[in-house]
């Protein structure tokens, strides 16, 4: 398998360097065979460089890649909820084409994955003309909405469930959906693993024809043009599933967090 452990050696912007200071920790992501993981050695509350390997770390029947970047639009706003496409600063809803999505998440050893209950499953992605809620840019200012972000925690099962739209998109991304697993491990230490979530171009390029993505107009960048995709997008890649209104999908994660 293609090593997608390395770093990318290009200089940062000032956004993206802040955002990367945010991250706490070092988590590995992980791919379980036979049944497929998308997941990672999650990380201390200690803050670390992110890890870089020329050969991937093996686990029995895994294979691991680093974690990617939580970006510079993570809000605590601590919403346990599953339908995050609603604002409860005004109770409006965000229009888009529904998406149902579904994580399972899992806790690797060396004897396997097992279900992984009371993680906190925290979801964030931008609506249909490609904003972001909570947050200042350089277009506009969302600061007390707080739509199509949530968090759900896992049941016995491993699993949560989010209700939410197709995202859209903004200059300089793909189109993506950002998530951060946390648990509490009995010693009292904090782990935590953040990651996207990426959709098949072909796909994206069906939606975005449709009202109200169209008003955005034609996106700029796909996949394989984004640099963060191209550090180990193919293994975030989710596969959907058409719906009477929309699509679904599916995604297994696995946390090492040992």
């Amino acid at each position: 398998m293609k090593n997608n452990a390395r770093q990318v050696s290009r200089l940062l912007n000032r956004r993206e360097a802040l955002a990367l200071f945010r991250v706490a920790g070092t988590a590995m992501l992980v791919i379980f065979i036979p049944r497929k993981f998308s997941s990672a050695q999650a990380s201390s509350s200690v803050p670390a460089q992110a890890s870089s390997t020329a050969n991937p770390t093996k686990l029995p029947g895994c294979v691991v890649s680093p974690q990617q970047t939580e970006g510079p639009y993570f809000v605590d706003e601590k919403l346990n909820r599953s339908d995050i496409r609603f604002d409860p600063s005004d109770n409006s809803v965000k229009d888009g084409v529904p998406l149902q999505l579904t994580l399972r998440v899992s806790q690797v050893s060396s004897n396997g994955c097992l279900p992984l209950a009371g993680a906190s499953v925290d979801v964030w992605h931008c609506d249909a003309v490609g904003i972001y809620s909570g947050v200042t840019d350089r277009s506009s200012s969302t600061v007390g909405k707080k739509f199509l972000r949530g968090y759900q925690v896992t049941d016995a099962n491993g699993t949560v469930r989010f209700t939410t739209i197709y995202p859209g998109w903004y200059p300089g991304r793909t189109v993506h959906i950002h998530f951060k697993v946390r648990t509490n491990a009995t010693s009292g230490q904090n782990y935590e693993f953040t990651s996207q979530l990426y959709f098949d171009d072909s796909i994206t390029d069906r939606v975005y024809v449709q009202a109200p993505y169209a008003s955005k107009g034609q996106r700029r960048q796909k996949n394989t043009e984004d640099r963060i995709f191209r550090d180990g997008g193919e293994q975030l890649l989710l596969t959907l599933t058409e719906t009477s209104q929309g699509y679904a999908a599916t995604f297994d994660i696995g946390l090492q967090t040992a």
